[in-house]
């Protein structure tokens, strides 16, 4: 994994100080701050054996000339405003690590119960967890990946020389199967002529190289490696542009287990009721139970999901499709 721009990329030993504001990363032997990140930027935290994965939204820092444009361009969405960066620890005690950072998140949110005239202590963990075994997996993702008819291979022939000309963009993190997504085809190009190819389809592999799990610079490396091929061989899943996502909340005192930055959902609790309704890390909101959402303020989104209970129904779709097909952005082709 690389080190952001312009640090390096430290092997060393380090201590780790969880509290409910914030975690930082000590140099073992010098005690000095490596990395300090507040809380409530961890946006995943996973444990794999001996290592734990960590992954932080940092704010990027803003030339006059950005501020400028986002002053002018408020609708932004706040594109490059964050960087997102990835810390591997390895230890033995690597479980109980990423429970206690589960655990600073808890306490956190009781601390925001209390500052909302809730008692905690009306929602025991065991309720949570009660409540958490009766829901099932939403999305459908396991049963829609599972079936034939939707994984294909698909041949689109083309001239040596000739990029692909697609647009791919990551699926987002919470996904079944972090992979790229095609979010535009340019047109009269090869993979628009085809006409095997849709918006929304995700690649699970190009001529046999899977792409599953990969950064997306990686992925758009590897279809930019074909432009002398003459026939590229895709796996894709059919999937609509358009991510349909169902959280049920019995009432208020459950927390909903992710954070919305003007319209994108930004980070995610594993393990909560959001991930399992198919929640996804970098998706733009689009509509939140039949309403759409995508030219309201940031403020009324918020009270629109804190006041939400029952069978709460969204609709999302990946940041940067969104700013394509709403010409924020233009396409590059690979």
């Amino acid at each position: 994994l690389q080190a952001p721009e312009g640090e390096s990329q430290p092997m060393t030993e380090v201590d780790l100080f969880i509290s409910t504001q914030r975690i930082k990363v000590l140099n073992a032997d010098t005690q000095e701050t490596m990395m300090d990140h507040p809380l409530r930027t961890i946006s995943y935290i996973a444990d794999i054996g001996n290592i734990v994965v960590l992954m932080a939204r940092r704010r990027m820092p803003r030339s006059n000339s950005q501020d400028n444009v986002e002053a002018s361009h408020p609708s932004q969405d706040g594109k490059r405003q964050y960087k997102m960066i990835c810390h591997v620890f390895e230890s033995e005690d690597a479980q109980l690590i990423a429970q206690s950072i589960g655990q600073a998140f808890s306490v956190a949110y009781q601390e925001f119960l209390r500052a909302n005239g809730i008692n905690p202590e009306d929602l025991s963990q065991k309720e949570y967890s009660d409540l958490l075994n009766t829901q099932d997996m939403y999305n459908d993702d396991l049963i829609h990946f599972s079936k034939s008819e939707n994984c294909k291979d698909v041949y689109i022939e083309k001239q040596k020389g000739e990029i692909l000309g697609v647009v791919i963009v990551e699926s987002g993190w919470g996904s079944i199967l972090p992979t790229v997504i095609i979010a535009n085809m340019m047109h009269g190009g090869p993979a628009e002529k085809s006409g095997k190819l849709n918006i929304g389809d995700q690649i699970m592999s190009i001529n046999g190289t899977s792409l599953v799990g990969l950064p997306l610079s990686t992925c758009q490396s590897i279809i930019k490696g074909l432009k002398n091929q003459a026939q590229v061989k895709l796996n894709v899943v059919r999937c609509p542009p358009v991510t349909t996502v169902l959280i049920r909340r019995p009432d208020l005192r459950y927390q909903l287990g992710f954070s919305v930055q003007n319209g994108i959902i930004c980070s995610l609790m594993r393990g909560g009721i959001a991930e399992r309704g198919g929640v996804r890390v970098g998706h733009r909101i689009i509509e939140i139970n039949g309403q759409s959402v995508v030219a309201t303020p940031h403020e009324k989104i918020v009270h629109i999901l804190s006041n939400a209970v029952g069978e709460i129904h969204m609709k999302t779709m990946p940041a940067a499709m969104y700013r394509l097909l709403t010409a924020q952005e233009q396409p590059v082709y690979i």
